[in-house]
């Protein structure tokens, strides 16, 4: 039995967090929702609930989390009562967050001179993923403090690439998301497109699964559009915050990202209208709402 921590228990955080403790490791737990942390450990025999990212530390010999995005990852690592107030020597802590690659960088500098190792290791796979324990990380770091912290990732995932040192896991998912988000946004374009023409939506993903354009996102999020069914399992704002993040890399590495800087305003046209809560394949709400059409079942 493994001494782990695990902070953030939102969507994909709660079932990760599940899966350790199932396995049978002593996991301590934290949630800037307290509740979720008092519910988890109270349906698990092996979680504890923490009041605060320092009390974890102080129990763990390695760390988890899986929190919103830059800000909330160097809060419960640096802040007031956070993990770096009680991490023991030769402690690792692992950021399973999408966040700034240079945060990366920084957080391992600092923990370094604690004696504690750092990895950088974004997951995918939406909350399915995370509650299937199928996830895919994507890890910057050491490799032989990725060896030891392996069977823990094994427990919550099916795909590990170890992508090299600091942040190049977090550039690796970055550029993941970067497809994703430009991927979905053709495919908005293009099926609302269709459906003002006249093409009935699921015919033209019949034809899309059937050509050259196919794509297993578009194969697994159409059906959900087609249904209005807008149930999150990747908000928009939080893919809206990886886009902001894809761009900053692009004017840090002088790279242009012209697409993605449009899908970026799509994305917030869409929080502006109310959906930032919401799965981002309600951002076809926006051309839908501009358009007048609904891409919906014909048979409903």
């Amino acid at each position: 039995m493994a001494k782990l921590g695990f902070l953030g228990l939102g969507i994909m955080g709660y079932p990760m967090a599940r899966h350790l403790i199932r396995a049978g490791h002593d996991v301590a737990l934290w949630s800037n929702s307290p509740s979720k942390a008092i519910k988890l450990a109270g349906e698990e025999n092996s979680g504890i609930a923490c009041e605060t990212p320092k009390q974890v530390a102080a129990h763990a010999d390695i760390v988890f989390l899986c929190v919103g995005d830059t800000e909330m990852s160097a809060q419960v690592i640096t802040g007031k009562d956070g993990l770096i107030e009680a991490l023991k020597h030769g402690a690792i802590v692992v950021d399973a967050s999408t966040v700034a690659p240079s945060h990366s960088l920084k957080m391992r500098d600092v923990l370094k001179e604690k004696g504690v190792h750092f990895m950088d290791a974004p997951c995918t796979g939406s909350k399915p993923g995370a509650e299937g324990g199928t996830l895919t990380f994507m890890v910057g770091g050491d490799k032989e403090i990725f060896d030891k912290v392996k069977p823990y990732f094994e427990i919550m995932g099916k795909q590990l690439f170890y992508c090299g040192t600091h942040s190049m896991g977090m550039n690796a998912k970055l550029t993941q998301n970067l497809v994703l988000s430009n991927i979905l946004q053709a495919f908005n374009e293009g099926i609302v497109l269709s459906t003002k023409a006249g093409v009935d939506p699921k015919l033209m993903l019949e034809i899309l699964d059937k050509s050259a354009a196919k794509s297993g996102l578009i194969s697994y999020k159409a059906p959900f559009v087609f249904a209005r069914n807008f149930e999150t399992n990747f908000s928009v704002k939080w893919m809206h915050k990886d886009i902001g993040l894809m761009l900053d890399s692009g004017k840090e590495l002088n790279v242009p990202l012209p697409l993605t800087a449009l899908t970026q305003q799509m994305f917030r046209a869409a929080i502006a209208q109310g959906h930032g809560d919401e799965d981002i394949c309600s951002t076809i709400k926006v051309l839908e709402g501009w358009t007048g059409v609904e891409v919906k079942d014909s048979q409903k």
